[in-house]
Parts: C-alpha cells; sequence; structure tokens
C-alpha cells in the first residue's frame, strides 16, 4: 500500500475508533485526540485530572478498541521496583527462574505515578526510553509497541514525590483532563446507573499499530515548520540572550530538544488524522500546549500573578 492510500485509510479508522471509544468515554475529545496522537507517535503521556474523571476507564477502553494488552499499576508509596519489572525467583529444581512484572504489556497505566517514591518512578524510565528493562544484569526487551499512560492528582500534594524535570521530559503529552459540561455529566450517569454494558471492538492489532508509527515517521515536513518549532522551543528558554523580556520575567527554565522533536511528531501525527500529506505550522499549534505544558518551569513572580502556562505558550505563539 502506498503512504497516500495509508494515510486516507488511517484517517477513516480513526473517525471508526473515535467512535467505538465513545461508547463508553462520553466527551474528552481533545484528551482522547493527544492520546491516540502520542499512541501513533510511538510517544508516552500523563493525564492530569482530579478523580473521577474516568481516566483509568479510559485508558482501559482506548487499549481494547486498540486490540492491545493493557495492564494497570497502582502506585503506592510502599510500591518496590521489583513489583512493576518482575524478579528472579527459585524453581522446584535450584536454578533462578525470571518471574515478569506488569511492566511486561503493550499499554502500561501508571495510576497516581506521584504517589510512588522515586526509586520506584525511575525503574520506569528505562522501559519508557529504551523499551527494555534490567534485572540482575540481564536485560529484557518488551514487546513492541509499548506506551506508559500514566496519571496524576493535581490536588493531593502530601505525601506524594513530585516527578523529576527529567522522567517528565520522557512523556510527549501532559494532558489536562477537564471536568464534563452538565448534558455530558447528565449522559455518564444515566449510562453507568443503568444495565447495559458496551462491547468494544477491537479495531487494530499491535502489527498495525507500528506499521502507523513508522508511516507517521515517514510523513516529509517542510524546513519552514521545522524552523518553526525550533525557533518556538528556543523562545521559551530564559537564560538566551534572544529570549524576550516576558519570558524572562516569568520563567526559570524553558523547554529542551526533546519539545522540538515531540512537536514535529505530534505534527505530524496530526496531520495525517486529518489526511494532510505533510504538517504545517497549524498542525505544531494543535499540539503545542500538551508537549510544552510540562516541560516549562514557571518562576515565583508568574504564580504570584496566577498565569498559567498554557498563557505563556499563548504569548509565544
Amino acid at each position: 500500500m502506498s503512504d497516500v492510500a495509508a494515510i486516507e485509510r488511517l484517517v477513516v479508522k480513526h473517525a471508526e475508533l473515535k467512535k467505538e471509544i465513545a461508547k463508553v468515554i462520553i466527551g474528552q475529545d481533545e484528551v482522547i485526540e493527544q492520546i491516540l496522537l502520542s499512541i501513533y507517535t510511538g510517544g508516552h503521556s500523563l493525564l492530569i485530572g482530579v478523580p473521577g474523571l474516568a481516566k483509568t476507564l479510559m485508558v482501559n477502553t482506548i487499549a481494547q478498541a486498540l486490540g492491545l494488552d493493557f495492564k494497570r499499576i497502582q502506585f503506592t508509596p510502599d510500591l518496590m521496583p521489583s513489583d512493576i519489572l518482575g524478579s528472579e525467583v527459585l524453581d522446584q529444581n535450584r536454578s533462578f527462574k525470571f518471574l515478569k512484572g506488569p511492566i511486561f504489556s503493550n499499554i502500561i497505566l501508571a495510576d497516581e505515578i506521584n504517589r510512588t517514591p522515586p526509586k520506584t518512578q525511575a525503574a520506569l524510565l528505562e522501559a519508557m526510553q529504551e523499551r527494555a528493562v534490567t534485572i540482575a544484569g540481564h536485560q529484557h526487551k518488551l514487546e513492541l509497541p509499548y506506551f506508559v499512560l500514566a496519571t496524576q492528582n493535581p490536588i493531593e500534594q502530601e505525601g506524594t514525590y513530585p516527578l523529576p524535570e527529567a522522567q517528565l521530559d520522557r512523556f510527549m503529552f501532559a494532558i489536562e483532563l477537564k471536568y464534563p459540561s452538565i448534558a455530558e455529566e447528565i449522559k455518564v450517569v444515566k449510562n453507568t446507573t443503568s444495565n447495559t454494558k458496551q462491547v468494544i471492538n477491537a479495531l487494530f492489532n499491535a502489527k498495525d499499530i507500528i506499521a502507523i508509527q513508522e508511516l507517521v515517521r515517514r510523513i516529509p515536513v517542510a524546513d519552514n515548520v521545522v524552523e518553526y518549532a525550533v525557533k518556538l522551543v528556543n523562545s521559551t528558554r530564559p537564560n538566551l540572550e534572544t529570549a524576550s523580556e516576558y519570558v524572562k520575567q516569568y520563567l526559570d527554565w524553558g523547554a529542551g530538544p526533546r519539545a522540538s522533536q515531540n512537536l514535529i511528531l505530534g505534527a505530524k501525527a496530526n496531520a495525517a488524522i486529518h489526511g494532510k500529506f505533510s504538517p504545517d505550522i497549524e498542525d505544531v499549534h494543535a499540539v503545542v500546549k500538551g508537549i510544552l505544558r510540562h516541560r516549562i518551569i514557571k518562576n515565583y513572580k508568574a504564580e504570584a500573578e496566577g498565569i498559567t502556562e498554557e498563557d505563556i505558550i499563548d504569548k509565544l505563539l
């Protein structure tokens, strides 16, 4: 199949996929779109939202519709790295045997990732970056495709361990979940308090997802779009001479090169699902907030004046 035909097929399959997910998840279109974009590009996503917004259900539903294995890990303060990676045990023949942990799956839901200590958070880092885990000196490859979708509750700050910047940077998108509208919430209540059960059909499989990821990377990008994305990321760095007064006034740190890479990959995927054969600046704008939100660090002045990361990104566009 040619790339043109593959993109046209992806547009149709993506629309069908969103309909399938909508059987269970009402609203949250933007959130679902960003999760799917990160899956089409092979990235990871961080979902930030208060309890009860169906974060776990959403990830589970997406995994079913994509035909992928799904495992949920509930992060707690006493969780150890071996609880998620697996460990070596002595079998009846007195030889060591490796028992795989829940990290060996296609989609991992790292629920409340900020509630576990840094030692356990760091156990995910190798899996996220290298698609492999090292146990007792042996490297075990993870099956592709592989995604980590982590959730964070913005309310609870006591007894939590904020993710280090290096790990936050590994997440392609930081996606904020907002409360549903009244009409959406009425629909949610009707659906969840009745006896009807929705059946989610698998529209893809692991091989299809890998093919989509390769297709997205083959999409050509004009030099002016790459230049725009790099200059946009560069403009968030307050320690540069070229930084604007606004950035120097409100930011402590800007985004790194991984943000530029993700902006282009996200723009490519966004163009593909809308039937375009090459991304433009509009596609960069479509993904910019989710990609830069967690990579720019505000200072106390911005906090005191109530300026959000979104305000700063809007000012830079």
